[in-house]
């Protein structure tokens, strides 16, 4: 098969390159330019790129199937739809479904969880709901993963009433609650608008509830979804999918826990989180990584900045591995407010992740870029930190986050000459005229 950097390293699609072509034209030129020839190879790419999170290619690649006239298989709809679950693109999910239909290929169970599983990723629940009617219009029967991606469709929106009546239903049918209905309905509570009074009390609740055995315990991901790739988590859009996509290792024993410290750093509820570490502590467990993270989260968007150093100094110290996110969580929690200590132990965090040889990704860096951005006084210090980092390896941050800096620069008395002003002012010309208004391509 052709190397696929030659699909992968260009952005436009061989529609966007010739137009539209002669079936005749089998040129020399265009057997070099082409990347796939039939539909495994097509497969290989769909898989390929998924993988490298370039969801926005897939529509691309797609258009180039049925230029060369190779008709996608029901496991290729597949692929092309998890694809775009991951990357949360609803409207290309919709596409995929109605070519699938218009091929006279009806989808199944599994691909309706895709698409459900989109929908919450996108907070888009009646459009879950919708799914569940065509279903069940289409004589497709749902099966427990069907019920928990709707689950946790609609805790993405907040709709508690909606999600407590999916409870009834799965309990009505028998079916038990494992942890990840727990950690809908945690995040259903965290979601709602306003916040009930009670939020902390449920919380636990759910968390004791969820340590029940259930006969749901047992279904893990099924066997197509792990041969694509897809986590649990991922599916059920819980608060650990990115971070299990990158590392691919979390204590999945912890998933209500995980989902519970998450929602109480969000709500900046320290009594929360300090009521969880005693919890774990009760039950002889230890936190992992992601809950230290959470804790540190929840201290420092408080203004807790001493606990949250201390938290992240008392990890460090119990001698398990570092990780690079507990460096990029600290930084990123002690910028909020922008206050003078909090923009040095950012800087000094970095320095030190920096120096046990942990370095920033684009997603990473952009974040913080943008976030140390937004400093209004000082000698912006942090924010050059940052960009100098990025810099050195060659990493293009987000056009959102070099705009918040070339702003901030640019507030600044430094003269027009600046070498540095006028690299970021180059680079954010580059990327105004490369991606306009689409930020999110990092």
């Amino acid at each position: 098969m052709k190397l696929l950097q030659s699909v992968i390293g260009q952005r436009r699609s061989l529609v966007q390159v010739v137009g539209r072509r002669y079936f005749a034209a089998f040129t020399e030129d265009y057997s070099k330019r082409n990347y796939a020839n039939n539909i495994s190879e097509y497969n290989t790419v769909v898989g390929s790129l998924t993988a490298q999170r370039r969801h926005f290619l897939l529509r691309d690649v797609y258009d180039d199937m049925m230029l060369d006239g190779v008709k996608p298989s029901r496991d290729t709809f597949h692929s092309l739809i998890v694809g775009t679950m991951k990357g949360a693109r609803l409207q290309d999910a919709f596409f995929f479904r109605d070519q699938m239909k218009l091929m006279g290929l009806l989808p199944d169970v599994t691909l309706y969880n895709f698409l459900i599983s989109t929908c919450g990723k996108c907070k888009h629940s009646d459009q879950a709901v919708k799914i569940l009617e065509e279903m069940k219009h289409m004589e497709v029967k749902p099966n427990l993963q069907t019920y928990i991606c709707l689950l946790n469709a609609c805790a993405a929106n907040g709709r508690l009433d909606q999600v407590y009546a999916i409870v009834r239903d799965m309990t009505a049918a028998g079916l038990g609650l494992n942890k990840f209905c727990y950690s809908g309905l945690i995040t259903a509570l965290k979601n709602r608008t306003p916040v009930a009074e009670d939020f902390a009390t449920k919380v636990i609740e759910f968390v004791e509830r969820s340590k029940m055995w259930s006969s749901v315990e047992t279904s893990g991901a099924s066997a197509e979804n792990v041969m694509m790739g897809l986590s649990d988590e991922e599916l059920y859009n819980t608060p650990t999918a990115e971070y299990i996509h990158r590392r691919g290792f979390l204590n999945r024993q912890f998933t209500t826990y995980h989902t519970a410290f998450h929602a109480a750093a969000d709500l900046k509820n320290v009594e929360l989180v300090d009521a969880l570490l005693n919890m774990l502590e009760k039950d002889g467990k230890v936190p992992d990584v992601f809950i230290v993270m959470q804790v540190m989260r929840c201290y420092l968007y408080a203004g807790d900045l001493d606990r949250g150093v201390k938290t992240f100094e008392n990890h460090m110290a119990s001698g398990k591995p570092p990780v690079v996110e507990l460096y990029t969580t600290l930084a990123e929690g002690a910028m909020v407010g922008h206050t003078p200590k909090g923009m040095e132990i950012a800087q000094d965090t970095l320095v030190k992740m920096h120096s046990r040889n942990f370095f920033l990704n684009a997603k990473m860096g952009s974040d913080l870029l943008l976030l140390a951005a937004g400093e209004k006084t000082g000698g912006y210090a942090t924010a050059n930190y940052i960009w100098d980092l990025m810099q050195a390896r060659k990493i293009s941050p987000s056009l959102a986050s070099v705009e918040a800096y070339y702003l901030g620069l640019k507030d600044r008395e430094i003269p027009e000459d600046d070498p540095r002003l006028l690299m970021v002012s180059r680079t954010y010309d580059n990327l105004r005229l490369r991606f306009g208004n689409r930020t999110n391509f990092t």
